[in-house]
């Protein structure tokens, strides 16, 4: 009995396969991922600090993604530094900070995805019902809708990481993946994970799917409305406001179904590295170029704060 309570007890820490052993790999991949971190940050802060600073863009559509631009910046810190590590170091990770990264990365996605059915929401308000868009969507109105994200996310993220976390883990610990993920870590469990897996796919279906559902009823009613105006410059206007969203929603929920909302054991993490790729490290890295380049207030406000800062400098050399 003692010896079986010592076994399970055993991983005190998890061994990651990454990408590649290869030296020479490691090192265009280490320069690859550092530079689309470097850049995700910067073109975040970008966003958040020109949505600051433009009059202009006070409203819900850009509360929402000021928030959305900070969760990314929070989303990839969480997951690319440790890789950046093990590819350059040791490819170990205690058992307790596995456990933080898999929490607070569940945490992120789900966030994302009830926030960009927020934004859906807001959207499909604006386009639907413009006379009513300042009475629905007042700031009190935004400000709960992005608490509720936030708090929902963790609170489920939770109920997850517990379940996950609480199976007996007694070897092997070699994770192949590039971070502590829910699917690779159940894979290590030395017991039967189907509950947990079952709870997973419930909770799956509440945070990814409800949202998703809302992000699909809301354009549809917006493409009812846009078949139904008469005016070229209302369906223009209308059109590149839902475009940028479109676009994220998606590249992040086409890869995060694929993940989580399928049987575990169907499940080809070959594979699964290179698409988590895409809704951990691409997503929150193209979000301020869908953004800025599709939006043509964003742009404009960008070329405004750089005309501005270039009228500083020139003041201050003479």
């Amino acid at each position: 009995m003692d010896m079986t309570k010592a076994n399970l007890t055993t991983v005190a820490e998890f061994v990651f396969l990454g990408f590649s052993s290869q030296p020479k790999m490691q090192l265009t991949l280490f320069t690859l991922f550092l530079f689309f971190y470097l850049l995700t940050v910067a073109g975040n802060i970008i966003i958040i600090t020109v949505i600051q600073i433009e009059p202009r863009l006070q409203t819900p559509m850009y509360f929402f993604l000021t928030n959305l631009s900070f969760l990314d910046i929070c989303y990839i810190s969480t997951n690319v530094p440790q890789m950046l590590s093990n590819m350059v170091g040791k490819k170990i990770i205690p058992f307790s900070r596995c456990a933080t990264q898999m929490y607070f990365s569940l945490s992120f996605g789900m966030i994302e995805c009830v926030l960009l059915g927020v934004m859906a929401y807001d959207r499909y308000v604006a386009i639907c019902h413009p006379l009513q868009y300042t009475v629905i969507m007042k700031r009190s109105t935004c400000i709960q809708l992005v608490a509720i994200s936030w708090s929902s996310s963790f609170l489920n993220s939770m109920v997850i990481s517990v379940l996950t976390l609480s199976l007996p883990y007694c070897g092997p610990n070699v994770l192949n993946h590039f971070f502590c993920e829910v699917p690779s870590i159940l894979r290590l469990a030395c017991t039967d994970t189907s509950f947990t897996e079952m709870v997973v796919f419930i909770f799956s279906i509440i945070i990814v799917f409800i949202p998703f559902l809302l992000i699909v009823v809301s354009y549809v009613r917006i493409l009812l409305s846009f078949l139904s105006m008469r005016s070229a410059s209302g369906r223009h206007k209308a059109l590149s406001t839902c475009a940028s969203h479109l676009t994220v929603v998606a590249l992040f929920y086409g890869t995060a179904i694929f993940t989580y909302m399928r049987p575990q054991s169907k499940s080809s993490w070959a594979g699964g590295k290179i698409v988590a790729v895409f809704y951990t490290v691409i997503t929150p890295m193209v979000n301020p170029m869908i953004y800025s380049l599709r939006n043509q207030d964003v742009r404009g406000a960008l070329r405004k704060a750089i005309a501005k800062q270039r009228t500083q400098m020139l003041l201050k050399r003479h």
